[in-house]
């Protein structure tokens, strides 16, 4: 029965990991998430990326690029407005990583902890974390977490200067190594480091596997 399944929300910042959402991350998160029997809705702001960059060679082009039409990319057309989320329609939302987390749903990339959030980001997490159902974040989207929600812990692995910025944010930083994760079992927010440590595409597969199976158990 479709209806039994569980729902979860993937929210994507655009596509390419230097300006977007993290391409291995956010597929390997719908593989889980299907892998483990539960379906995803994928949703995206229909705002303009921070800019695109060359991914080859990290220059940026002179080019404008909607990161709800380039989320679509990964989605497979199916994404939606973030605009029109409903935290009640949802039993958990998973937000992948990529600087496009830091760059396009919140300005962490440029002011760090003094960053601002998307105002649909915000209010997606604070629906859905409000509603008590568990919130996953991974690679660099925990930061936004912690902007959002203050005291939670969170990991990013073990960049002690991101480390440190999340506890500015009023969080708490765990260390983890590749393919962990963290577990805030009173908040129900589960993180992986994945891209932040060094990484190969099976160890990121498995920090996202780590981290649905995490979340489904809240469920």
């Amino acid at each position: 029965n479709h209806m039994s399944k569980k729902q979860i929300a993937v929210l994507l910042s655009g596509c390419g990991h230097q300006d977007g959402a993290e391409i291995h991350e956010a597929t390997l998160t719908l593989w889980a998430i299907h892998k483990h029997g539960a379906d995803y809705r994928c949703f995206a702001p229909n705002i303009m990326q921070h800019h695109v960059l060359n991914h080859i060679t990290g220059q940026e082009m002179d080019e404008q690029r909607n990161v709800l039409i380039e989320s679509a990319r990964i989605a497979r057309g199916k994404v939606e407005d973030l605009a029109l989320f409903d935290a009640a329609a949802v039993d958990a939302l998973v937000i992948p990583g990529g600087v496009g987390a830091a760059k396009n749903l919140c300005t962490y990339a440029f002011d760090g902890p003094q960053c601002t959030v998307n105002k649909d980001v915000e209010q997606a997490v604070k629906g859905v974390h409000q509603a008590g159902k568990p919130i996953g974040a991974l690679c660099i989207a925990p930061v936004l977490l912690a902007k959002v929600l203050g005291d939670i812990t969170l990991t990013i692995g073990h960049d002690e200067e991101t480390a440190a910025a999340i506890r500015e944010m009023g969080a708490t930083h765990a260390p983890t190594g590749i393919g962990e994760i963290a577990v805030d079992q009173k908040n129900k927010i589960v993180s992986a480091p994945c891209y932040m440590l060094d990484s190969r595409v099976d160890q990121i597969a498995d920090g996202a596997d780590a981290l649905i199976q995490a979340l489904l158990g809240f469920l």
